[in-house]
């Protein structure tokens, strides 16, 4: 009988329906299929065009990478046909109901891990029950973690011995046990455990972390050159299987790939947005984005605009707002004073192509562990502004292990859809984060660090390097399953 040693390696992809989830894990599954493995992307159909515009440029190489469809379970929970990705959630109802309706798309992956019998299952952290569905069928079940190793060994310190629960208050400082260094955190600023404050979220995280003891491992979309420490310590400590294979954004090098074909179509031209660029000098231009889900409120959006016109900085200020003819947001006049030295982008921004120009000088980022990345591979400075989640770590590793940043946001964590009704962060802390970033000594010792730790990435993701020579590690052990 002829063994499977001789056949096509054959993965499922299975990314969580959000941009920040589904991006890099498509540029995953683009990896794999570039050395020669079969990939199939697991999707829903609102979320199938643009998923096929992120792999088409594969496809037009030659490479085996399809994508699978199945049917999204909204009417079950209460949810509207078509609302099937996170960002169209409002309220903290309906993203727990999506939540929910993940869980119900179980028999489905069964049914096509039956029909296709694939070697091996990638599925994202929000998808615990894939565990357990792969083992049905004797299939290893590979986590993808969106964060890097810094912020993955943090979160579960702090699940494990919960040193949150022994200080007297939400503000005071304490230590995360059991890391290679010593980082310093609030209450405030990590996701609640406790089940009487919010049941969905201590549901969720008890979920992810438990199934993460019965998968084969976890794929990270870090370098080791980034954290170093961190990638020993989660799999020495913790004893778990772990492959770094990023930065993935550094995989797409035609330009298309950077812009649209990464999941959404950019809401400016990407050409009209680099002849702006073009016109700047070298580290003159701010670049001021905070994700696909974070929604400032009105008043909170003023102070930036005020903050940013008496930094005097040129920038390029991405909001999720859409033109209206009075805007509340901004002061009276504001487009008028900068034109020509503010550009604002309503909507979805080419980030990468952005971050990458050379007028790029620093950038005003929520923490998410992709803007991160980006920014450090672009080598651009930051000003960190978590709003929730593992952001608040991300931030302690731009600001205090890297020390390519200045910290000024939100000291506390809260709900993406939460709209406050005031302005945590004022115009004065605004002007000095950005001064900070953009002029004087400190800002060329950060600058020159976060162009360092660009040169590392880019080698890491080379033949040779620290990625490049793990996902090969990968494929290999895959096979000889």
């Amino acid at each position: 009988m002829e063994t499977k040693s001789h056949e096509q390696l054959h993965i499922f992809f299975f990314p969580y329906m959000a941009q920040g989830h589904s991006i890099p894990l498509i540029d995953i599954a683009k990896l794999f299929a570039s050395r020669g493995v079969k990939s199939t992307l697991i999707t829903t159909p609102l979320n199938a065009p643009l998923l096929s515009k992120a792999i088409q440029s594969s496809k037009n190489l030659g490479f085996d990478i399809e994508i699978l469809v199945i049917r999204f379970p909204t009417e079950e929970v209460g949810l509207p046909q078509g609302f099937e990705i996170t960002s169209m959630a409002t309220t903290r109802e309906m993203k727990e109901k999506f939540y929910q309706a993940t869980f119900l798309l179980e028999p489905q992956i069964e049914q096509i891990l039956d029909q296709h019998r694939p070697h091996c299952l990638v599925a994202d952290s929000l998808f615990p029950w894939t565990t357990d569905v792969a083992a049905k069928f004797g299939i290893p079940r590979l986590i993808f973690y969106g964060p890097g190793f810094f912020p993955l060994c943090a979160s579960l310190s702090v699940i494990l011995y919960q040193p949150h629960l022994k200080v007297s208050s939400d503000s005071e400082v304490f230590t995360i046990p059991n890391l290679p260094v010593e980082i310093k955190i609030t209450r405030n600023q990590v996701p609640t455990f406790d089940q009487n404050a919010n049941p969905f979220l201590s549901k969720l995280l008890k979920e992810t972390w438990e199934c993460e003891e019965r998968s084969y491992g976890i794929i990270v979309n870090t370098f080791y050159e980034l954290e170093p420490a961190f990638a020993d310590h989660y799999r020495k400590v913790f004893g778990r299987k772990a492959w770094h294979l990023g930065p993935v954004s550094l995989g797409n090098k035609a330009a298309g790939d950077k812009t649209e074909m990464r999941g959404m179509e950019a809401s400016l031209d990407e050409h009209e947005c680099l002849n702006w660029l073009n016109t700047k000098k070298h580290n003159s231009v701010v670049y001021i984005c905070f994700g696909s889900l974070t929604n400032f409120s009105d008043p909170q959006l003023l102070e930036i605009a005020l903050g940013l016109e008496a930094s005097g900085k040129e920038f390029i200020w991405v909001v999720r707002r859409e033109k209206k003819e009075k805007e509340e947001w901004l002061p009276e006049g504001f487009e008028q004073r900068m034109e020509g030295k503010g550009l604002i982008i309503r909507g979805w921004a080419p980030q990468v192509l952005i971050l990458e120009h050379q007028a790029i000088g620093g950038f005003v980022t929520h923490c998410g562990w992709n803007s991160i990345l980006e920014g450090v591979s672009s080598g651009v400075p930051m000003i960190t502004w978590p709003v929730s989640a593992e952001q608040f770590y991300n931030e302690k590793l731009a600001t205090e292990i890297l020390r390519i940043g200045v910290a000024v946001g939100s000291e506390k964590w809260a709900s993406l859809v939460d709209v406050k009704k005031e302005a945590s962060v004022k115009r004065d802390a605004i002007e000095k984060a950005v001064a900070q970033v953009m002029v004087g000594d400190e800002a060329e010792e950060m600058r020159s660090r976060a162009r360092a730790l660009g040169e590392m990435a880019r080698r890491a993701v080379e033949e040779g390097g620290s990625s490049f020579s793990d996902l090969t590690a990968l494929i290999e052990e895959l096979r000889s399953l």
